[in-house]
């Protein structure tokens, strides 16, 4: 669904005022982004990824037909607006339109976190080929996904516009349901990982064990931890996992006391080694993670700051108008463009200097990421300075071009090196989960923005100034704005830089 006519949506058919329309919207895309822990709960504990997948799915479906039966039966309809009376919608107007958008909300957070994990769960980690094809996937896998993103912001857009909403609707309700069924199909073929049981809970044991024991004496000998014999891990469907030396804390939970022999019976008392890792391996990857928060901190400018950026530069190209809020799009094209050169051009030649076989590793991907976002804000400021030297002859709108593109392939780099991190390093009972937290970033680097935005509004216009954002920019100082975000950026950098360099990988049996 084109999230962005949303807000129109609301306001041209619904009649809502535009506080309570953003409203809606914001509540709405945060929610998009909090069900991926429930999807991944299902998924890692109970479900797995299939059955959560498909239910999930299903239920996506059945929202965008609501969403297609608002828009298209009489009695499901908004009442049009007559001159400047705009009739409100009626009770069971409202229900159907928004349970269909919160049930779209519900659907995604079970296909976010799993499908992904799914489609790698798919290669071999032992087999060499298939784990080489296994990181190609990750680049094609966010490659369909931008070419979606753009088509619904174009075509479907365009569709909707002229051939109303009902079509507009009814057209992604098509391919969802195709989708689903391909789903199916393939069915017979697929690799399942079983569900190991819920990871906060084992999460929270090895806490609590380790808490009650803190006054136990670790043994020098790790191996004198409580472990199962043999290659079996208690964790159904999991590997074992070798003991590390960080976070020793926490190995008093497998700290075993002379009226202990099995674990399972005292699942808060008696935690395995591997069990603890899992927890371990969390923590260590939790720096990482939260470097992504200012990371998506910049791609949420593509949205925001960007468009008000465009807004007082030369739209008129010829005898075409690009509206500001349509070059938002050359992000997702840049994303298109980019993944075919880096598997084919930057993948290769990174290889020769590196010897890696997908040429850079995780975090050296999702490094040069955060490296390219960096420049692409610093980028922005730069034209916001040259426009402010041009005022009143205003600047082509083509001069951004650069800052969306960059952003563009910083997605390509950190996005896909994140996601492809996030699996490798997760235990495979958790993968859903920490795929889940990896999208809690996008929700927290907008929340973050907001938080820049209003500090800076209110820091910058005491005294009667009009501030670094006024309504004129031409008064203002985007670019200050801009230069805080790059230098907010280059620090994220290097902490991410020192996190990455510290970072130990796990090891499993």
């Amino acid at each position: 669904m084109a999230s962005q006519k949303l807000v129109t949506y609301l306001s041209t058919r619904l009649h809502e005022g535009n506080v309570s329309a953003a409203r809606n919207f914001t509540t709405w895309q945060g929610t998009c982004y909090l069900t991926p822990l429930i999807g991944a709960t299902l998924a890692d504990s109970y479900w797995g990824k299939y059955r959560t997948i498909a239910v999930f799915s299903t239920i996506y479906f059945l929202g965008m037909a609501a969403l297609t039966l608002s828009a298209s039966v009489p009695s499901f309809m908004p009442p049009q607006c007559v001159g400047s009376i705009c009739p409100q919608p009626t009770l069971p107007q409202y229900l159907v339109y928004f349970v269909g958008l919160y049930m779209i909300a519900l659907g995604a957070g079970g296909i976010k976190p799993c499908v992904s994990s799914f489609g790698a769960d798919q290669f071999d980690d032992t087999d060499a080929v298939e784990k080489t094809k296994k990181g190609s996937f990750f680049n094609w896998f966010y490659f369909c996904i931008n070419i979606g993103s753009l088509i619904s912001g174009t075509v479907l857009i365009w569709v909707q516009e002229n051939y109303g909403y009902g079509i507009g609707f009814g057209i992604p309700t098509f391919f969802i349901a195709l989708a689903i069924g391909s789903f199916f199909i393939g069915s017979e073929i697929y690799r399942f990982q079983i569900p190991g049981g819920s990871p906060l809970t084992r999460a929270c044991q090895v806490v609590v064990a380790a808490t009650r024991k803190r006054k136990v004496d670790l043994p020098d000998d790790s191996s004198l931890l409580y472990e199962l014999d043999g290659k079996t891990s208690a964790i159904e469907g999991s590997r074992k996992l070798e003991h590390s030396s960080e976070f020793s804390f926490l190995d008093k939970a497998g700290v075993i006391l002379w009226n202990e022999s099995d674990g399972s019976r005292y699942p808060w008392i008696l935690c395995t080694v591997t069990q603890v890792e899992e927890l371990k391996i969390l923590l260590r990857m939790f720096p990482i993670w939260a470097t992504g928060i200012v990371f998506f901190t910049v791609c949420a400018q593509n949205s925001s700051m960007f468009i008000e950026q465009g807004m007082v530069l030369n739209n008129q190209i010829g005898s075409f108008k690009i509206p500001p809020a349509t070059l938002s799009s050359l992000d997702v094209i840049s994303v298109v463009v980019w993944v075919p050169i880096y598997e084919r051009l930057v993948v290769p030649i990174a290889r020769r200097f590196t010897g890696k076989e997908r040429g850079f590793s995780e975090l050296q991907r999702m490094g040069i990421g955060l490296f390219v976002s960096t420049i692409a804000v610093a980028v922005a400021a730069l034209v916001e300075i040259k426009r402010l030297q041009k005022v009143p002859v205003p600047m082509s709108i083509l001069w951004q071009v650069p800052q969306y593109f960059l952003v563009g392939a910083s997605v390509v780099f950190a996005c896909v090196g994140q996601t492809e991190f996030f699996y490798n390093e997760a235990p495979r009972s958790m993968r859903s989960l920490c795929s889940a937290l990896a999208l809690l970033t996008v929700a927290l680097g907008s929340y973050l923005s907001s938080l820049v935005v209003t500090a800076v509004a209110w820091l910058t216009t005491r005294g009667g100034e009009p501030g670094w954002i006024p309504d004129d920019l031409d008064d203002g100082h985007l670019n200050r704005f801009f230069w805080l975000l790059a230098a907010m950026s280059a620090l994220n950098l290097a902490v991410f830089v020192g996190c990455a360099r510290r970072y130990k990988r796990k090891n499993v049996y």
